[in-house]
C-alpha cells in the first residue's frame, strides 16, 4: 500500500519535447533564372570544404578518366589517366606533393630514353616538382579552388533552363549552355540542401562524357607514402641524364 501511495505522490515525468527536423532549402528553380542557379552553384562549390570529382570525357585521341578527392586544405588523392599517354596517381598532404606514374607515362615524357626511365623508377613516387613550371597543371588540378575553376568557370556561353531529374540519388535541375562550335552540355544542380554542382556532362560534340562531383565536406585524410619509396625531383632529373 505505501509503495503504491509514493508512486501517486511522486511527480509526472515531462513528455521529452521533440527536436524539430531542420528544414532543407530548396532550389526555386521557377522563379531564378538560368543564370542565378548557375551561380548558385558555383557559389556552393567555391564554399566547399572538400569533394570528389570522377568521371570520363572522350577526346579525338581517347578517353580521359579521374577519380580525384581534395580538400580546402591542399590535401588530394587520386588517379587520371590521359589519353595516348598513360596515367599516373598523385597526392598532397598539404605541404608536399607526390606523383606515381605507369610505364606508359614514363615513355611518353622520357623520349628516347623512355623504356630505362619507366624500369628504374617503377612503381615509385616523385615528389619536391612543386616549384617546375612544367608541372604547375598537374599541381594546380590538386588545389580544390583551381580544379573547380576549371570544371566549370568556361565563360564560353549564357546557359538556358533544362529540366528536373535525379543524379545519383540526389534531385537536381539542369542548366544547357552550348560552347562556340554549337557542342551542348548539362549542368545538374542539387535542389535541396547545398545547391552544389553534381555532373557536368558533355551531350554533343567529339568530347562527350561525365564527371560527377561527390562526397562534399567529408574529411580527407592522406598518408603520404614511405621515404624508401619516394625520389626526389632532382634527383630524378639527374638520373635521367645520367641513364
Amino acid at each position: 500500500m505505501l509503495s503504491k501511495r509514493l508512486a501517486a505522490a511522486a511527480p509526472a515525468t515531462p513528455s521529452a519535447t521533440p527536436t524539430p527536423t531542420p528544414t532543407k532549402a530548396v532550389l526555386d528553380t521557377d522563379k531564378l533564372t538560368a543564370q542565378e542557379i548557375e551561380k548558385k552553384a558555383k557559389d556552393a562549390l567555391a564554399g566547399a570544404t572538400s569533394l570528389k570529382i570522377s568521371g570520363k570525357m572522350a577526346s579525338d585521341d581517347g578517353e580521359m578518366t579521374i577519380n580525384m578527392v581534395m580538400d580546402s586544405k591542399g590535401q588530394c588523392q587520386g588517379s587520371m589517366a590521359l589519353p595516348g599517354m598513360g596515367s599516373f596517381e598523385i597526392l598532397s598532404d598539404g605541404k608536399q606533393y607526390f606523383l606515381k606514374p605507369d610505364a606508359q607515362f614514363w615513355k611518353t615524357f622520357g623520349g628516347p630514353k623512355g623504356d630505362v626511365v619507366a624500369e628504374l623508377f617503377k612503381g615509385r613516387y616523385l615528389t619536391g616538382f612543386q616549384n617546375d613550371p612544367k608541372m604547375k597543371d598537374l599541381t594546380d588540378f590538386c588545389q580544390l579552388s583551381s580544379a573547380s575553376k576549371q570544371m566549370l568557370d568556361d565563360g564560353s556561353s549564357t546557359p538556358t533552363k533544362g529540366s528536373a531529374g535525379t543524379v545519383n540519388g540526389v534531385k537536381t535541375f539542369s542548366l544547357k549552355e552550348k560552347d562556340d562550335k554549337g557542342e551542348e552540355s548539362l549542368l545538374h544542380v542539387a535542389t535541396e540542401g547545398k545547391f552544389y554542382p553534381v555532373r557536368l556532362e558533355k551531350t554533343t560534340g567529339a568530347d562527350k562524357g561525365q564527371i560527377d562531383f561527390s562526397d562534399f565536406d567529408k574529411p580527407v585524410t592522406i598518408q603520404a607514402p614511405s621515404a624508401d619509396n619516394v625520389i626526389d625531383y632532382t634527383k630524378f632529373q639527374d638520373k635521367v641524364k645520367s641513364a
